[in-house]
């Protein structure tokens, strides 16, 4: 009979899997026996008792990803399994057609450290852990048999991996290279690359975002789009018939905007320019539109920055209700986990007293509905996105 490698965790770390979340961290680990990097292992609590089964780390603070909490085999079916029912839940949702979408969003999905992206007939895919990592071609077979893709790209420069101790690397595991693939967003039609561009490709998680920004925007409304890459909200804002100015500070993004632009038969009003100074000038200006779009990246991307982000938020908020016409709309953003939804609610309160504005909550928005999160597990919802409206 073999023996099975095992995880003994403390009382507290069995109440927070209790109450649903999916970690265990090392502070809580008790008893190591026979695990390697990236094993499935057994867990049990302090009286030796089965709680279920993990992934288990070697290097990250999180030890331990939960995978069931059955006493069942965690093996090629079980992953099937797990597969098979996140890609169901997109075709309910989207149908079988939809080809720019995520199909697994790791924990959301009960499948931790796996994110797999579709762009087109090519699939974007990001092994983030160790368990992952050491099961790619496993999985790169099951996603093989069932989408049948041109190539399979791996994504797998984001920084923490680094907390596994896994190296940065990106490239095409299976087939040839697959260029640039052609996605559409309501009625504009984007570029991605998948192998090279932000992220896995492209900024899935604000898809539905864009749309919703673009169905405020009247014919000849003049529009903001801050922190604007490569134009997702910009190029929506203009398809509804609005004036757009997009800043970025990346020359490379505006570049791809420009691009999208030409692709789509639209205008943009492109600036290359620091999002806090353009603000601020534009402000001193005395500018105003109609339509105003905050996406900036994760100013907070630890508990210790989150003071600091904070500040800027309230700072881009407050110019941005200083632009902001009356009756305009703002759509305002953040992506930092370590702030929640109800701090980014009173610093934009704080923001627009000081900018003397009276402002309606209009909608809560979050990442798009192919990006589940998984109740007990905050973390699995980062994205806040607050559509609001000056009345004063």
């Amino acid at each position: 009979m073999s023996f099975e490698p095992t995880v003994e965790i403390s009382r507290w770390a069995l109440t927070r899997l209790e109450r649903g979340h999916l970690w265990v961290y090392s502070s809580d680990v008790k008893r190591v026996e026979s695990a390697s990097p990236g094993d499935v292992v057994k867990v049990v609590d302090g009286r030796g008792w089965f709680v279920g089964r993990a992934f288990y780390s070697a290097e990250s603070q999180i030890t331990l990803r939960m995978l069931t909490r059955e006493d069942e085999p965690v093996d090629e079916s079980f992953f099937a399994r797990r597969l098979d029912f996140a890609l169901d839940m997109r075709r309910r949702l989207f149908g079988e057609s939809a080809l720019a979408l995520r199909l697994v969003h790791g924990e959301g999905d009960l499948l931790p450290g796996l994110i797999v992206d579709r762009y087109g007939d090519v699939l974007s895919v990001q092994t983030l852990i160790q368990a992952t990592d050491r099961r790619k071609d496993l999985f790169f077979d099951l996603l093989e048999a069932r989408l049948s893709p041109r190539a399979v790209v791996v994504r797998n420069d984001a920084k923490v991996r680094s907390h596994e101790g896994l190296v940065l690397e990106s490239g095409v595991a299976r087939g040839k290279p697959p260029g640039t693939s052609s996605i559409v967003e309501g009625n504009v039609t984007l570029h991605v690359d998948p192998v090279g561009g932000q992220k896995t490709g492209g900024f899935l998680d604000q898809r539905e975002n864009h749309l919703a920004a673009g169905a405020l925007v009247g014919k000849g409304e003049r529009c903001l789009d801050v922190f604007s890459y490569s134009g997702g909200f910009a190029l929506q804002m203009a398809r509804a018939g609005g004036r757009v100015t997009a800043v970025e500070i990346s020359e490379k993004a505006v570049g791809e905007a420009e691009k999208a632009a030409a692709d789509n038969e639209l205008e943009l009003d492109l600036v290359v320019a620091n999002a806090f100074d353009w603000l601020k000038a534009a402000s001193v200006d005395g500018h105003r539109f109609d339509v105003i779009v905050l996406d900036p990246p994760a100013f907070a991307r630890s508990k210790a920055a989150l003071p600091n982000a904070l500040r800027g938020y309230k700072e881009i908020n407050l110019r941005a209700l200083q632009l902001l016409s009356a009756g305009g709309w703002l759509v305002t953003c953040s992506c930092s986990y370590h702030m929640s939804e109800e701090q980014l609610l009173e610093l934009v309160l704080s923001a627009a007293q000081d900018a003397g504005r009276k402002v309606q909550l209009v909608e809560r928005r979050g990442a798009g509905r192919d990006h589940p999160a998984l109740l007990g597990v905050p973390e699995t919802s980062y994205l806040k996105c607050l559509v609001l409206r000056r009345v004063d």
